[in-house]
């Protein structure tokens, strides 16, 4: 029944039924309350604690819509202060310890914004917090109420482990997804690659076999040609003239082969747009996009997989916009993205491995960012061995 859904969504909806299920005791509490003898917690109830109700719900269904993409801004973090907050005011105003139920769905969206330490921290203080509630509105002594503190942050801690391990499974699963993408786009470069050999070599045997040998028959014929003399010297004549037209047919065939020798890169580069988690990526590139050096081809390629694991991993971006083109006879990409961006954009190895990678062929990379405005990377990579291709017609092939 649940196959379908997202890990994800059912810690989500687990949590909301959680929430409305405490609305029920509290919903009791109010029309239990006599009017006479208890009147003011008949009061309280009757706005306060509902009041922290409806804010623990809408906190959590805002933090939750979307855990597996969170980046965690600082209007989560307020969420996530309103949130716990709510569940803490729950007890208070309703003399309860319902709050700490709450707390306990707390728990579920902790790993997912905060760092393991941080949020085992936030945990046990927020239970602990609870403790002067316990000790006001029950009537507890401080070692009682600290012993349900304590127990409550037994059932807060397992279900936090849970929502850990559930987080780690999903980004296990998204880490799968972008490199089962970047697998399908090198599988296809060396489809193209395998597709380039064979025509090379095909044009090779044509050129090196039958345009020797035709040569060949061709100078023999035309020997044969001046020692031959009547009918002979005709059909000689014949054969002469169908060796030299055979020639040049397999000349041009050799020529048409390599003249479609090249990798077409647009089926190369589109599947790493495919299924990236969190990440919206709009390629445009030229049509046709076609390079013959497939070595070129492989730099080209890993240099747009390393923009995208670094627009995923390091720069938290959501929209990533690559544009590819030409610039004479070289090849230009240019990168930007929405992240966080960074005071020193130069630091990391990835970007090493890049300038590196272009430089061996020529090529090279700007870099260009700042706290807030996201990354833009500015990539030259000269085409090389042949020049022939020409220009592509600037034909964009979008993959939003």
């Amino acid at each position: 029944m649940f196959a379908h859904l997202d890990p994800t969504r059912l810690l989500r909806y687990a949590g909301l039924f959680t929430w409305a299920v405490v609305g029920l005791p509290l919903l009791l509490l109010s029309q239990l309350a006599e009017p006479a003898e208890d009147a003011a917690v008949a009061a309280t109830l009757g706005w306060q604690a509902w009041l922290a109700w409806a804010t623990f719900g809408f906190s959590y269904a805002w933090l939750t819509r979307a855990l597996s993409v969170r980046r965690g801004s600082a209007f989560d973090y307020l969420l996530l202060v309103l949130l716990t907050g709510s569940a803490i005011a729950i007890s208070y105003y309703s003399g309860s310890g319902l709050g700490s139920i709450l707390l306990m769905v707390v728990a579920c969206v902790l790993p997912w914004l905060l760092p393991l330490s941080v949020g085992i921290a936030v945990l046990a203080l927020s239970e602990l917090v609870v403790v002067p509630v316990y000790m006001g509105a029950l009537g507890f002594s401080w070692f009682e109420a600290l012993m349900q503190a304590v127990l409550y942050v037994g059932f807060a801690g397992f279900v936090f482990v849970t929502s850990m391990v559930a987080r780690q499974q999903a980004q296990a699963r998204d880490e799968q997804r972008r490199l089962n993408a970047e697998l399908r786009a090198t599988r296809a470069l060396l489809a193209e690659s395998a597709r380039v050999n064979e025509r090379t070599r095909i044009s090779r045997e044509l050129h090196d076999l039958l345009g020797h040998h035709l040569t060949a028959l061709s100078l023999n014929l035309e020997v044969a040609s001046h020692i031959t003399e009547g009918k002979a010297h005709e059909h000689v004549g014949q054969a002469h003239t169908l060796a030299r037209l055979l020639l040049s047919d397999v000349r041009e065939a050799v020529s048409q082969i390599r003249g479609n020798d090249a990798i077409d890169m647009s089926a190369t580069l589109l599947p790493l747009a495919d299924n990236v988690p969190g990440l919206h990526i709009d390629m445009v590139m030229p049509k046709p996009f076609l390079l013959d050096d497939p070595e070129r081809a492989h730099v080209l390629l890993r240099c747009t997989q390393e923009i995208i694991t670094n627009a995923v991993r390091h720069a938290q971006a959501q929209v990533l916009r690559l544009r590819y083109g030409w610039d004479g006879d070289a090849i230009r990409l240019q990168a930007r993205d929405d992240g966080r961006g960074s005071e020193n954009p130069d630091a990391g190895n990835g970007l090493a491995g890049m300038r590196e990678r272009l430089a061996s062929y020529g090529g090279e990379l700007e870099v260009e960012s700042a706290p807030g405005q996201g990354f833009t990377l500015r990539l030259r990579l000269p085409r090389g061995r042949s020049p022939a291709l020409g220009k592509p017609a600037p034909r964009p092939v979008s993959a939003a």
